[in-house]
């Protein structure tokens, strides 16, 4: 794909916790989850033999858009947010009751120097500290030629 994409996620984490308890609770059907102690599956690479397993550290229910061709992160996060932002009350209770943490990601991957917009509007940064979420931004930028010598 030759165009820039971004996707967003929303991921609740912690030790153990029951994942089809959060799902009921927040009526909302997650993307992704995993358990502590899953193998991570990690996609095969013909050029690379890597026969070390990996086990998962932390059980995870995940909320996400795919990646989509995108010049304002805001899309990808309303899209999120939407479902969300009235249920701080039960992620909160569930945050205490299982020792859990909550955080938004942002993986960027900016193509011929084409950079999204990264506007965090106060919905979300309201609706985020109620939770208190925390936010990781990933970016990647794929080489592209400059008109600049």
């Amino acid at each position: 794909m030759d165009n820039t994409r971004v996707k967003a996620y929303f991921g609740i984490y912690g030790d153990a916790f029951p994942i089809n308890e959060v799902t009921q609770l927040l009526n909302i059907e997650p993307t992704n989850t995993y358990n502590k102690g899953d193998v991570i599956v990690r996609p095969k690479n013909n050029n690379v033999v890597n026969t070390t397993v990996k086990y998962r550290k932390e059980t995870a229910w995940v909320l996400s858009t795919d990646y989509q061709e995108s010049y304002d992160v805001t899309e990808q996060l309303n899209e999120i947010l939407s479902p969300l932002k009235n249920k701080s009350a039960i992620i909160n209770r569930l945050k205490t009751k299982y020792n859990l943490e909550c955080q938004f990601s942002i993986v960027i991957i900016m193509e011929h120097g084409y950079t999204p917009g990264l506007h965090l509007d106060n919905e979300l940064i309201e609706f985020a500290n109620s939770i208190k979420a925390e936010f990781d931004i990933d970016l990647y930028a794929n080489p592209y030629k400059s008109d600049v010598n």
